[in-house]
């Protein structure tokens, strides 16, 4: 594996690109702390988490201009409302020409529902197991959302997180490619090797530049290639 850049010399690299240092802190992402993640009612993380799975592939726009047609649709993505839906209630919405007509990516709404109820169980709700998950193993999170929610794989997971405040680090064509290039990584970012190298880099990162992931992962992207962030 090859030596970490300094963290400076990146910042120092996007400061110049994105044409100084106070254009470059406005682009940043902002995060809560832990107290404030676990303020998030069930209801509002389904529905986070839900709109992050339709806008997966899809334009963005179009999913946010029909989000006040499923809050109703689906009763303000109340888990436990949620689940008393039958199958062919939710064919019916999967159906709803004010809806986007996708049967998988509306099935995922009823099995998330179930996941955030199991995760109530074990842990006392979806916000106290998101907002108590260590920064530096949050590629850990990724896979448990992975595994125990349904299409929370790829970047959907991350981008969910992002999108309530979780700081995590993203893996953006941009990065990954940074990442390649200064051969940091030996092995496929969806492995769990890959992900384990990325998290070690970022942690380095951050223990250097006392920076939330969720900066670095910007200032990073801001520092190369087509300045996806």
């Amino acid at each position: 594996m090859a030596t970490l850049e300094k963290f400076d010399d990146i910042y120092a690299r996007a400061c110049e690109r994105k044409g100084g240092e106070a254009h470059l802190e406005s682009l940043l992402p902002q995060t809560l702390s832990s107290d404030e993640i676990m303020q998030y009612q069930d209801a509002e993380l389904l529905s986070a988490m839900s709109m992050q799975v339709f806008q997966s592939g899809f334009v963005w726009k179009v999913v946010e201009a029909k989000w006040p047609a499923y809050q109703q649709a689906f009763f303000q993505f109340d888990p436990n409302k949620v689940m008393l839906l039958s199958p062919e209630q939710l064919q019916a919405r999967a159906s709803d020409p004010q809806l986007i007509r996708h049967l998988k990516k509306t099935q995922s709404i009823y099995d998330n529902a179930l996941m955030i109820r199991d995760v109530m169980q074990d842990h006392g709700s979806l916000a106290r197991y998101i907002a108590l998950w260590p920064v530096e193993e949050i590629v850990g999170l990724w896979q448990a959302l992975k595994r125990q929610g349904c299409r929370l794989g790829g970047n959907t997971g991350p981008y969910f997180l992002r999108r309530i405040g979780k700081d995590t680090f993203l893996l953006t064509e941009d990065i990954k490619g940074y990442l390649i290039a200064h051969k940091l990584v030996d092995a496929s970012f969806s492995s769990k090797t890959g992900l384990t190298q990325v998290q070690g880099a970022f942690n380095q990162w951050q223990q250097s530049s006392g920076r939330t992931m969720a900066e670095i992962s910007r200032i990073i992207a801001c520092s190369v290639g087509d300045n996806r962030i």
